[in-house]
């Protein structure tokens, strides 16, 4: 019996991935949440962090929400961007960008939380 389920990743303007697979790791802001077929029906939010899907196809995702029920796994985000399509340039430019709001003193304890995360994700990309 196959232990597969269907996944998909959608920005507003294209699906950037569709298919089947038996696990699929996602940055929630409760943790890492790992998902495997029948797993309970979830609704959360995503933080910056890679999203993994059998540990092959991984993808940078700053924010999102992430839906599964009766084995499908919906992943909408405005930011997700295949790790194969992201130029070492513009992780280099993000880092930096991240790292100077970082700086500021008006950053909400919220907004430190969510930049440290993208800071660590960037440098492990880069």
């Amino acid at each position: 019996m196959s232990e597969e389920f269907k996944i998909e990743i959608i920005s507003p303007d294209q699906s950037v991935y569709s298919g089947k697979t038996e696990e699929a790791v996602l940055p929630c802001f409760e943790g890492q949440v790992t998902v495997l077929k029948d797993h309970i029906p979830l609704i959360t939010f995503l933080r910056p962090g890679i999203i993994e899907i059998e540990g092959s196809e991984k993808f940078y995702v700053e924010d999102g929400t992430v839906e599964f029920s009766d084995n499908n796994l919906l992943i909408l985000s405005a930011t997700v961007q295949s790790l194969k399509n992201i130029k070492t340039q513009e992780v280099g430019s993000m880092l930096r960008e991240a790292e100077q709001m970082l700086s500021k003193n008006q950053v909400s304890d919220k907004q430190r939380y969510i930049l440290n995360y993208k800071i660590e994700t960037l440098k492990q990309i880069n």
